[in-house]
């Protein structure tokens, strides 16, 4: 890419939204995760016995399984929701970005 084309690129009010936008998003979800995960951390170390008791009378399975199990699963979900936003969202800006730098 010449010099030209990726300054107008980078001028455009357009990329700095979606430079803007991405992050911020990026950034939210990432903060979610982060919550998530620790607060399953904290569970497991201020509250063993909770999170270690069996699901019921005789399981080999405690609680802190199928919360793991979320922690997964919100993972998941959440890149989820970053490609489906990354799919519509940021990829019609993008186009919308090539389209006006061209020449």
């Amino acid at each position: 890419m010449d010099r030209t084309l990726r300054r107008k690129i980078q001028q455009s009010g357009k990329f700095r939204q979606l430079t803007s936008e991405r992050s911020r998003f990026g950034r939210g979800l990432s903060l979610v995760m982060v919550a998530v995960y620790y607060s399953f951390i904290f569970a497991v170390a201020l509250f063993p016995q909770a999170v270690g008791a069996p699901l019921w009378d005789g399981a080999a399975v405690t609680v802190g399984f199928p919360l793991g199990v979320g922690v997964i699963l919100i993972a998941f979900a959440l890149t989820g929701i970053y490609v489906q936003r990354a799919n519509g969202h940021y990829d019609r800006l993008t186009r919308d970005i090539i389209e006006e730098a061209k020449p």
